[in-house]
């Protein structure tokens, strides 16, 4: 009893000081960059100090306690820096995606597969019969907590902090099938990292895709249709979201094709590079 009402106090004071700090600039946070790493065969969360990493004891969600456990990060592998139950992602949520097309109402919703998510370095894996697979750039939110039907003003209280990702998408698939399915959700579909960043103004951060280092894609998230706290909102109307959760919120501009071989890097702003080789299945 006495631990629930402790976690639910501390909730409590996040939420407060989440919708508080919405209006501060970044540079007056704190930022904090978690990550999810492998060494001597074990898996730990950690956050990331410089060229170090502190292990972290405990729930990443749940008041995790930071240990004296320091470890070099090239002697870590880091893998993707969460594992999510549900994935969301939000399709045309910039002016500069819809070509002719009018920015709709509402966010416009729909999922992937954890087993799309992998981290970085990991290999983004071009199925056979895949004719025309495309890179998307985006920021991607990583819930904190249960939220169910959380209104605009609350919602930054939820999200525990925003990583890199990459809504690979094979084009020929989306316009064929009736379902984003094959197209979106496949197996390795779905990289994010390095790190998850707390403490940044998610509204106003740098995001840019790059391919064997050509510039493709950049635009800050400013520019987005529908901001991190109404994404987070309005999925959580129609589904329950858990801690470690993830809403992809986008991508800006025009996408080209890529091929085996190529490497493809996803940049945000003080949140870091995530790179990805693909390679035939």
């Amino acid at each position: 009893m006495v631990e629930c009402l402790e976690r639910s106090l501390w909730w409590s004071l996040a939420a407060v000081l989440a919708v508080f700090l919405v209006g501060v600039p970044a540079s007056a946070q704190e930022v904090t960059r978690y990550v999810r790493y492998e060494h001597e065969g074990l898996v730990s969360y950690g956050t990331l100090e410089g060229g170090m990493v502190r292990r972290l004891a405990g729930d990443l969600f749940d008041d995790p306690q930071p240990t004296d456990e320091l470890i070099a990060v090239d002697r870590v592998r880091l893998l993707a820096p969460v594992r999510p139950s549900k994935v969301i992602a939000v399709g045309l949520n910039y002016r500069s995606h819809l070509g002719d097309r009018e920015p709709a109402a509402y966010p416009g919703l729909f999922a992937k597969y954890p087993t799309s998510v992998v981290g970085p370095g990991a290999a983004i894996e071009m199925p056979p019969d895949a004719t025309d697979l495309h890179y998307e750039g985006e920021l991607v939110i990583v819930i904190g907590r249960e939220a169910r039907d959380v209104s605009v003003e609350d919602a930054p209280a939820y999200v525990f902090g925003v990583t890199a990702g990459n809504d690979v998408s094979e084009r020929a698939w989306q316009r064929q099938d009736l379902q984003w399915l094959r197209a979106k959700a496949s197996d390795t579909f779905g990289p994010i990292g390095p790190v998850i960043a707390t403490g940044l103004d998610y509204g106003d951060l740098l995001l840019q895709s790059r391919v064997n280092g050509e510039v493709k894609q950049q635009e800050r998230t400013s520019q987005m249709e529908h901001g991190v706290a109404a994404l987070v909102s309005w999925a959580s109307r129609h589904v329950a979201l858990e801690p470690g959760d993830l809403i992809y919120t986008g991508t800006p501009g025009k996408t080209t094709p890529l091929a085996p071989g190529d490497v493809v890097e996803i940049e945000l702003e003080k949140v870091g590079v995530l790179r990805n080789p693909v390679k035939e299945e």
